[in-house]
């Protein structure tokens, strides 16, 4: 991040020793470290809170573009609804044919409907199930 080398490091260390003195660096070392640690949680939270945002917001676009497939979608099956209606009314209005058979004719059943048989047995537990 920084990028400093050791022998900066040291020259920090050695003129940290001359400024501070060698009875209180040791709590200015621990003061330091416990405020380091402190800044990168604080870094941490904050990039974990703008790479929420950055979720969120892709999640709202894709949201916006699901709903804009829907209505497109249900403009669409709309549209094939009408013309399909319209297809139907105009086929039902259509007269028939005249070398069709007459309209009672043709909703008779070709054959005589069977009735299914009777089974006049007594019903067991196992019919029951």
């Amino acid at each position: 991040m920084f990028d400093i080398g050791f022998s900066e490091l040291v020259v920090i260390g050695i003129v940290l020793l001359i400024v501070v003195g060698p009875e209180r660096l040791p709590g200015v070392a621990r003061t330091a470290g416990h405020l380091l640690g402190r800044l990168q949680r604080y870094v941490a939270s904050v990039k974990s809170d703008i790479q929420r945002e950055i979720h969120l917001d892709e999640l709202r676009k894709l949201r916006e573009r699901a709903h804009t497939i829907d209505q497109t979608l249900r403009a669409e099956v709309s549209e094939i609804q009408t013309s399909l209606t319209e297809t139907l009314t105009l086929s039902s209005s259509a007269e028939p044919p005249e070398d069709a058979p007459p309209a009672a004719a043709a909703d008779a059943p070709s054959s005589p409907r069977r009735e299914p048989a009777l089974d006049a047995r007594p019903l067991t537990p196992a019919d029951k199930a």
